[in-house]
């Protein structure tokens, strides 16, 4: 899921971002209103989160002008203007919801998740990702095999998920650095293979065949194997 958040308050934005992280989202921050009405239209999101009070551009004119330009991405205002009036200005103004600031996280990621359920059902389909007898559900965190339910780590997660959204595909380790850990340095770092080695103790270990294969010299690839003699060149 990717989110943009546009919130002025520097504190506030930043643990929003860690918080959103953790449930997987990959969060882009604006701290004015202009910086986040250009974001906004030339991007593509999953979600919104939107401050009223804005410098530049106000959080109202922002929602305005974006629906007024045809984008629909679900809007979820975060305010510290919680009055009724405001409540309903905010909503009719395009919002899909309106939170009264300072969030209660709790809450938080339960709107967003039933502002997702609300997505189309192609926009819906995409918060589940499934190969083979594995399955894994991006809004409620978990991920079974053979209808078993797998405990991981969130950074288990967030590399499972990355191998899921390449599936069949060789993955490299500098791909996995830069999308999964945002670390730009040596590729024969060992912290992949660590990572990968847990995992696949986790997706694969008392399964009926493995998933989680090591092409030497190359990567990783997540795939269903296509007879039970695994070429010579997959671990």
């Amino acid at each position: 899921m990717r989110v943009l958040l546009v919130e002025d308050d520097v504190q506030l934005g930043g643990y929003l971002k860690k918080a959103l992280g953790e449930m997987g989202a990959v969060v882009d921050v604006a701290e004015d209103g202009r910086e986040g009405l250009l974001m906004a239209a030339g991007e593509e999101y999953d979600l919104l989160l939107l401050d009223r009070m804005l410098p530049q551009v106000d959080g109202l004119t922002i929602l305005r002008t974006l629906r007024a330009s045809g984008v629909r991405t679900p809007v979820l205002i975060l305010s510290a203007l919680g009055d009724v009036d405001d409540r309903v200005e905010g909503l009719r103004a395009g919002g899909d919801d309106y939170l009264v600031k300072p969030p209660v996280f709790s809450e938080l990621q339960a709107r967003i998740e039933a502002l997702m359920r609300r997505a189309s059902p192609a926009e819906a389909a995409s918060t589940r990702l499934r190969l083979g007898d594995l399955e894994m559900d991006l809004l409620g965190r978990e991920v079974t095999r053979a209808g078993e339910r797998i405990q991981l780590q969130p950074r288990e997660f967030r590399l499972l998920e990355y191998l899921l959204q390449h599936a069949g595909q060789v993955v490299t380790r500098t791909m996995l650095l830069e999308h999964v850990w945002d670390y730009h340095f040596d590729p024969q770092t060992n912290v992949i293979d660590v990572h990968v080695s847990r995992l696949r103790g986790k997706i694969d270990k008392g399964f009926a065949y493995p998933l989680l294969h090591t092409v030497r010299g190359a990567g990783y690839v997540l795939r269903v194997p296509e007879a039970a003699d695994v070429p010579d060149e997959i671990n």
